[in-house]
């Protein structure tokens, strides 16, 4: 696990409309081609809840209203020379518009849980997706039972 001193603070947003989550599909490295949550790093003087509305409408054009912390997770990049992440996943609710692709996102949409675990994504993604979506009882791609009140397994 990355050293907390030395990891780069990075944030995310899981925008929720009814039975749908807002995803982008990166247009850059080190997750070209992969579908996320709209997000990236916390600039110099920023707050988490700064950036991550900074990065979602950077993103997407969109705005949102409360923002929740969801998870923390530590992200260690050892197979390339991009530095370890400690990325904030937020959660929130969609408060109205259309998203449109900007910034280093090649695309946007709301996909459901049936389509959001069909797409390229990292595994933390599919766990956060089904944590958000799944109904209760349901169990995470390690076997792990999703707590769906709080997202942990």
């Amino acid at each position: 696990m990355p050293d907390p001193e030395q990891a780069q603070a990075a944030v995310s947003v899981a925008l929720r409309r009814g039975e749908r989550l807002l995803l982008v599909r990166r247009g850059r490295a080190p997750s070209q081609g992969l579908y996320a949550f709209p997000g990236g790093r916390v600039e110099p003087g920023e707050t988490l809840e700064e950036a991550a509305r900074r990065e979602l409408f950077e993103e997407t054009g969109l705005s949102t209203g409360r923002l929740t912390i969801h998870a923390v997770v530590e992200i260690e990049r050892s197979e390339s020379a991009f530095p370890p992440y400690r990325l904030t996943v937020f959660r929130a609710d969609h408060a109205g518009g259309e998203p449109v692709a900007g910034d280093d996102a090649e695309a946007v949409g709301w996909f459901t849980l049936e389509e959001a675990v069909q797409l390229p994504m990292p595994a933390s993604m599919h766990e956060a997706v089904l944590a958000m979506l799944a109904p209760p009882g349901t169990t995470g791609l390690a076997g792990d039972k999703i707590d769906v009140q709080n997202g942990s397994a």
